[in-house]
């Protein structure tokens, strides 16, 4: 059985969803071992050791240095373990991460992941969901991105000793690229986009107000997306657009409003395991890959939804 190693750049006491489908994945290998870039708290801790994780290695910075530091935690990590297999988050930073590392082991990377048998074959969609394809490394370690919503979240049956090494890195003070002004992002209680398991999303026939789709996403507990159009239009951020050039979604159920449909928001979206479109005009593209397809206002049919279902909650 190959051994699989798990990398993140931070763990909080509480990790993401996302994150604890990685390490369910990595739960189904031999010796599963964590590297995080930065200090693990005493709950992430007890996190990581119910889900079989044998061995966590940590590195903090306080250089300001752009890609630098993480890569050489992982690169430290991979090294002290030999991993054959590298798991990763599905986002852009971990992509190019994933990326360089393989080139520098000789090894291959495998993007959008949906899962990975034991002999190291990986599932993945292709064509916007349209084809399931199997890939494998032809040599060296295998570096996989795995899509959120892909796998069941699913603790070890028992806890194990987690044993714990501080990695001792050399300091990047030649780094070609250094951090000059960093902005938190505003705070909210809904899931994150890529990871929710019900995603309410409005385009342009929103017009601009996405107080009803925020309204029924509350009430169901969603997150918020939006089309290209509405996020160009500067309705919403562009942190929220869906799509071939924004973020991928597999949801549960996805919510399609205003959003007529055009490959380009097929591509983001296509995956999702339950369709609902709303949309005035009946010929939509939409509704060709709609499981339940709404002709009608989503100015009105969005209040009336909320409003039933927090009815049907009381």
């Amino acid at each position: 059985m190959p051994s699989a190693l798990v990398f993140f750049t931070e763990l909080s006491q509480a990790p993401s969803k996302a994150q604890r489908e990685l390490l369910t994945l990595a739960s189904g290998f031999e010796n599963p071992a964590v590297a995080v870039a930065s200090e693990v708290g005493a709950g992430a801790r007890e996190v990581l050791s119910s889900y079989g994780v044998a061995k966590l290695f940590t590195a903090a910075s306080d250089e300001q240095i752009f890609g630098a530091h993480e890569i050489s935690v992982l690169d430290a990590a991979l090294q002290a373990t030999g991993a054959e297999l590298v798991l990763l988050a599905n986002d852009n930073f971990s992509r190019e991460l994933g990326a360089r590392l393989a080139v520098r082991h000789n090894g291959a990377i495998i993007t959008d992941v949906t899962g990975i048998s034991a002999d190291l074959v990986a599932t993945k969609d292709e064509l916007a969901g349209s084809y399931s394809a199997q890939a494998k490394a032809t040599r060296g370690t295998l570096f996989a991105t795995l899509k959120p919503n892909s796998i069941q979240d699913a603790p070890a049956a028992s806890s194990s000793a987690l044993a714990v090494e501080e990695l001792a890195l050399n300091s990047a003070g030649d780094a070609k690229v250094r951090i000059a002004d960093a902005q938190a992002k505003a705070t909210s209680d809904r899931p994150a986009l890529s990871e929710a398991r019900v995603v309410v999303a409005g385009g342009r026939g929103v017009n601009g107000d996405f107080g009803p789709l925020e309204d029924l996403a509350d009430a169901l507990g969603a997150a918020v997306g939006a089309s290209r159009a509405a996020t160009d239009a500067g309705w919403i951020s562009h942190d929220a657009q869906i799509g071939q050039t924004g973020v991928t979604v597999a949801p549960q159920l996805y919510i399609s409003a205003g959003i007529s449909g055009a490959i380009q928001q097929k591509a983001g979206m296509q995956t999702s395991k339950f369709i609902i479109a709303i949309n005035k005009d009946v010929d939509a593209p939409v509704f060709e890959i709609a499981d339940l397809g709404i002709v009608g206002d989503l100015a009105k049919v969005l209040p009336q939804a909320a409003e039933e279902i927090r009815r049907r909650q009381a």
